[in-house]
Parts: C-alpha cells; sequence; structure tokens
C-alpha cells in the first residue's frame, strides 16, 4: 500500500490571494502550510513594494527570510505559490529556492496575478528546482491592486477558483 507522501504547500502571499489558494489547496490534499516572510518587513505601499521589488531583482539580491521549514528533506511533494511580481517571482521566492534541495521531489507551482499572466515564475521555478519533477501550474487572476482590490479570491470567486483546483489537480492524479 502506498503511502500519502508528505505534502508541503508554501507560499508568498502580498494581499492574501496566493494565500487563498493554498489553503484551498491544503483542503483538497492535506500537507503543512508555510508562508514564506522576510525578515524585513515589507512596505505596504504598492507603489514603493514595486519598486523595491524591481530594484531587487535588478540587483539579483535576495532578501533574509525567517521562514525556516524543519526536516524539510521528509516532503516528496511540493507547492510553490507565488505571485506575479514585474512577470517574474517575487526576490523572497527566489531566496527561498535558492534556500533548499528540491532533488528527487515533485514540485507543483501554482501563481495568482493581477491580470498578466504568470510571467516567467513557472520557468523560474522549474529553473530553480534542479532534479525535481516540476508538474504543470496552475495560474489565476488574483486582485488588481493598481485599482484598490486587494483579495479578490473570495465568496463566488472562491468556489469558482475552488473548482478549476480540483480541475487542475485531477489533471495529473494529485488529488
Amino acid at each position: 500500500m502506498m503511502e500519502n507522501p508528505k505534502t508541503l504547500i508554501v507560499y508568498y502571499s502580498r494581499t492574501g490571494n496566493t494565500k487563498a489558494v493554498a489553503e484551498l489547496i491544503q483542503e483538497k490534499v492535506g500537507g503543512d502550510l508555510v508562508q514564506i516572510e522576510t525578515e524585513e518587513k515589507r512596505p505596504t505601499d504598492y507603489r514603493k513594494e514595486v519598486e523595491q521589488n524591481t530594484l531587487e531583482q535588478e540587483r539579483e539580491s535576495l532578501p533574509e527570510l525567517t521562514t525556516t521549514i524543519p526536516n524539510f528533506e521528509k516532503y516528496e511533494r511540493i507547492f510553490i505559490g507565488t505571485p506575479t511580481w514585474n512577470m517574474a517571482l517575487p526576490q523572497a521566492v527566489v531566496s527561498f529556492l535558492d534556500s533548499h534541495d528540491f532533488n528527487g521531489k515533485t514540485i507543483i507551482p501554482f501563481n495568482t496575478h493581477g491580470g498578466y499572466g504568470a510571467g516567467s515564475t513557472f520557468k523560474q521555478i522549474s529553473t530553480s528546482t534542479k532534479g525535481a519533477d516540476v508538474l504543470e501550474g496552475y495560474t489565476v487572476k488574483g486582485g488588481e491592486e493598481t485599482n484598490g482590490l486587494m483579495l479578490a479570491i473570495r465568496n463566488k470567486n472562491r468556489e469558482k477558483i475552488s473548482k478549476e483546483i480540483n480541475t487542475w489537480l485531477e489533471t495529473f492524479n494529485q488529488l
């Protein structure tokens, strides 16, 4: 009898949309839920955050994380959730990817965005998780912070996204 693979759902979320998707995935597959958090507090102002992130991306600077995952090696299946920032991964997610060994693990990326799609986030996750089996990612439109819409994944929209996630997970038998 196959044992359930040890599942980790790790995510980075500014407005709560990526967190909402992470929680929906946890409801469906179980596992441990961990939020990636930076040592230095991030700007609450959207414009300032965008500017800081762009600089970090250009300089390839990696913020220090406070997130630690005890017994990381025990996890076989890892969902990695990220928003799209500047059409790429937030540097905090890059920090997380750089500080762990994903060899032999199954990686399942998911993404929220403000309307422009996943950008290069899935490609970056795939490149940064050497030796892992990276499955097809799920991407969904979250809020539009530029228009003052923060958390969009709730109520009726949350139900719709929950169904989409079921379909996505079923495509590669991860439910």
